[in-house]
This record gives C-alpha cells, sequence and structure tokens, in this order.
C-alpha cells in the first residue's frame, strides 16, 4: 500500500481528536431527516451562508438577508460565483487541479482583478514551486483525511498568494471543494466558511502561525470551523422543518 502522505499530521497531539469531532459533527448532520428529501435546498442555504461569511472575512461585512437579495459589492458578487459555481468543479479538482483553481479564481474575483489576471497565478517560481508540490498532493494518493488534505489547500493558497487579489476567496472554496470531492461533505450541505468566521481572530493567527511552519494550530481549527459548520446546518435544518410542519 502507498503511504498516506499527510499521516503524520493526524499524529499530531491533539488532531486526531479534532478530526474526529468534525467528522462525527458532519456525519450526524449528513443523517438528518431533511436530507433525504431536500438536500438541494440545504445546499443552497448553506453555500449562501459561506458566501457572506467568506465575504466578511475578506472585510465586507454585510447582514445574511441583505446577501441573499443581492448586493453590488464586487468582493459578495464573487463569494456567491464560488459558491454557487462549487458543483461543476467537483470532478475537475481530483483531475485538473490548476484548471479548477483557475476558473475558482475567474468566479472569485471579476471585478477585483484585471481581465488579464483572472485565472492567472502570479510569476514567481515559489508560487510555481508551491503550486506545484500542491497539485501532485491533489492527484497522488489519497490521504485518509478529507478534512486534512481540505486545510492543507485551504492554508497553501491562503498564506501563499497565488493570485494577485481573492486569495482568501478561493482557498476558502477550494476547502470546501475538496471536501465534497473526496466524500466528506458530498451534498455540500456544511458551512465551513462561518465556523472561520466564528473563530475570525484563531483563523487569522492559525494561518500566520501555518506560515511560520506550525501546520497544528491551524489543523485544529479548521477542525473546529468544519464541526462549527456542520452546527450550523443542523440548525438550519431544523429552522426548515418547524417551518414546514406549522404550514402544515
Amino acid at each position: 500500500m502507498t503511504a498516506d502522505p499527510l499521516a503524520p499530521l493526524t499524529a499530531l497531539p491533539g488532531v486526531g481528536a479534532a478530526l474526529d469531532e468534525a467528522r462525527s459533527a458532519v456525519d450526524g448532520l449528513l443523517g438528518h431527516r431533511l436530507l433525504r428529501r431536500r438536500s438541494a435546498e440545504l445546499s443552497a442555504e448553506a453555500g449562501l451562508r459561506c458566501a457572506r461569511a467568506s465575504a466578511a472575512l475578506e472585510g465586507v461585512v454585510l447582514p445574511l438577508e441583505e446577501v441573499r437579495v443581492g448586493s453590488d459589492d464586487p468582493t459578495v458578487q464573487g463569494s456567491l460565483r464560488v459558491s454557487t459555481g462549487l458543483g461543476e468543479l467537483v470532478h475537475v479538482i481530483d483531475q485538473s487541479p490548476l484548471q479548477a483553481l483557475a476558473r475558482l479564481h475567474v468566479f472569485a474575483a471579476r471585478g477585483l482583478a484585471t481581465d488579464a489576471e483572472l485565472g492567472r497565478p502570479r510569476s514567481d517560481p515559489r508560487v510555481g514551486a508551491r503550486l506545484a508540490a500542491l497539485t501532485d498532493l491533489l492527484v497522488g494518493p489519497r490521504p485518509a483525511s478529507a478534512l486534512v488534505l481540505a486545510a492543507i489547500v485551504h492554508a497553501e493558497l491562503l498564506t501563499l498568494g497565488v493570485f494577485e487579489h481573492g486569495n482568501g476567496l478561493v482557498a476558502r472554496a477550494a476547502a470546501r471543494l475538496v471536501m465534497v470531492a473526496r466524500g466528506l461533505d458530498p451534498k455540500a450541505v456544511t458551512c465551513p466558511d462561518v465556523g472561520h468566521l466564528e473563530r475570525e481572530d484563531g483563523y487569522r493567527d492559525a494561518a500566520a502561525a501555518y506560515a511560520a511552519g506550525d501546520v497544528r494550530p491551524w489543523l485544529l481549527h479548521c477542525a473546529e470551523a468544519v464541526r462549527l459548520g456542520a452546527v450550523e446546518s443542523v440548525a438550519v435544518c431544523e429552522a426548515i422543518v418547524r417551518t414546514a410542519e406549522a404550514q402544515a
């Protein structure tokens, strides 16, 4: 058997337990009765909430209902486009990661970047080398933990500054895409970006630690964000059920 390239990360203190808690929360969500018939409705709502949270992490903080009815802010528009565009890239990220990332950037950065910059990584040898390594990780032997893979993809794109604009939006969308493509969240119903926003200071501190070479705080943070995102989606499920029962 080919060794899991990310296995040493899961053995870091506290990481295994945090991953188990996150996975348990996602599994609990996936077992909710609403998903038997209305998973598309929850997926759309999760995408909206992630879009709102991801834009907020970029400094554009709007109420959820304002995002729902539409905003002309380019960051919000880009965040909405990446959320709605994930589905078409689920089968691309594993086979052509660079193509998927370029497409995410086109979604995210239209209105923020020039046409010449859209989908094009910065011309920097370090960026090229790290993207090549990330591509090898995505197309190579499958790690046991989709959450760890998603966290590493997220951190690399976020801290490396692959593009001139929109890196945060792309990084968070790419992490969600990996979670969907690798079966952790196959119906795209969790809201991990809501979890990142709920722990915003921890998000930024953990990203800084990752950039400095310490991976553990980032993995712990991402596991907690996924757990919180699953809790958020369960609350949405319960609200939909209560509304349906009240109308019956």
